[in-house]
């Protein structure tokens, strides 16, 4: 009895966490360059149950050996074992502002262990020092005259450093060069990653390598195919009707849980306040 109540105990809190992830993709339906989260679950280890006991073997002294026929298996629960970000194409939104940038990703290759495309990102310093990764072009030059993210990060070109312009007056072209009063001044940075779903994901839409590790220049990566476009943003890429559904899926799916819960309550109160009891 109490098996019950721990195994539906852990699909409510599986699914508690898989509407929570889905409501913050819901909120961030319209944040640039947010990547929607999926969840994986999984089972707890199965047992595998049998029952103990003997067979008589009619023999003149009479002979017992023991059995353990099987039952057959049984589930302990379930668990939200992480949130993947799907790192599809956002849909590219224009803005007119010339300080914004969003990235069209053409075919990329295919990672042959985990069978999923690599992405393209752009390259951000940290006040800690370890480069973050995002998709989101909202950018905007700061009082020193540095291209930064709203956040104050600093957006790096090419070469690693920070990218410094005398005014909001210039011009990106598909390649990533920055042109400013007809001569170029920088190349916006480019990183590439073969596996995008082994980014950590930090929130504010910044990704970090694991351990902090650079991920490639995507200009020199091979076959990978993009193009920046300027005055435009990638938008989210949730798809809010099928999120709508998988909320109300996952609320059913808590509700059924509790259902199942309270019926284990039930019994447990017939069982202590009715069974064994003298009239």
């Amino acid at each position: 009895m109490f098996r019950g109540f721990y195994t539906v105990a852990t699909g409510m809190i599986a699914q508690q966490r898989k509407t929570e992830m889905l409501t913050n993709n819901m909120s961030n339906v319209n944040t640039p360059g947010f990547k929607a989260d999926q969840s994986a679950m999984r089972a707890f280890p199965d047992m595998l149950l049998s029952s103990l006991g003997k067979t008589e073997i009619p023999t003149q002294n009479g002979l017992t050996l023991p059995n353990s026929p099987v039952v057959g298996g049984l589930n302990t629960g379930v668990y939200m074992q992480e949130a993947i970000p799907l790192f599809t194409q956002g849909d590219i939104r224009e803005t007119g502002l010339r300080t914004d940038a969003a990235i069209i990703q053409g075919d990329m290759p295919v990672n042959e262990e985990t069978g999923f495309p690599g992405a393209v990102f752009f390259p951000l310093e940290h006040e800690d020092g370890v480069i973050r990764y995002t998709r989101n072009g909202n950018f905007a030059l700061d009082p020193d005259g540095f291209l930064t993210t709203p956040a104050g990060h600093y957006v790096l070109d090419e070469n690693g450093e920070r990218i410094e312009l005398t005014s909001d007056q210039f011009e990106i072209t598909p390649e990533g060069q920055i042109i400013q009063d007809g001569a170029p001044v920088a190349r916006i940075g480019m990183a590439y990653s073969d596996d995008p779903r082994s980014l950590v994901k930090e929130g504010d839409e910044l990704y970090r390598a694991p351990e902090g590790v650079l991920l490639p220049d995507a200009y020199a990566a091979a076959d990978v195919n993009f193009t920046v476009v300027q005055g435009s943003l990638e938008r989210s890429n949730v798809d809010s009707a099928r999120t709508m559904t998988d909320l109300m899926t996952a609320y059913r799916s808590f509700e059924a849980n509790q259902k199942v819960l309270q019926a284990y309550d039930r019994s447990m109160e017939k069982t202590v306040n009715e069974v064994g009891r003298l009239n």
